[in-house]
């Protein structure tokens, strides 16, 4: 939690101070309900406490843009990491914990953002962006 706090601190001041900013990788907290397959669903479960997402959403507040949920908001099965376990992976039940986040100026400018889940040999997919030239 004292990452996310000073991470949410300074992206907020570079996207103050106008800084263009894209903050990307595995930031370990599925941001909501829809983030996580249904069956993976736990409040009390680290990556899903409402104090995370909280913390997620008021980073978000200071002028950031989650650009995968942007891009594809209704999608249920926009999952990012799987259990290494059970084919959970093949089986898509799994979470969104790695994000592409965008300073609103700079969001304006995605032309996509799209999970790679057929490629990787972690747990986790790659995430990729296009921003117009």
């Amino acid at each position: 939690m004292r990452f996310l706090q000073a991470l949410e601190e300074c992206a907020g001041a570079m996207v103050e101070a106008g800084v263009p900013l894209i903050l990307c990788g595995d930031l370990n907290i599925a941001r909501a309900e829809i983030d996580v397959h249904p069956k993976e669903r736990s409040p009390n479960c680290t990556g899903q406490s409402p104090e995370e997402r909280a913390l997620f959403e008021r980073m978000l507040s200071r002028g950031l843009v989650d650009l995968g949920r942007g891009m594809d908001p209704t999608n249920e099965g926009l999952f990012t990491w799987w259990a290494p376990w059970r084919n959970m992976r093949a089986r898509n039940i799994g979470w969104r914990l790695d994000y592409i986040l965008a300073s609103e100026p700079l969001a304006r400018e995605a032309t996509s953002c799209v999970v790679a889940a057929q490629f990787g040999t972690s747990d986790h997919a790659p995430v990729v962006a296009e921003f117009r030239a």
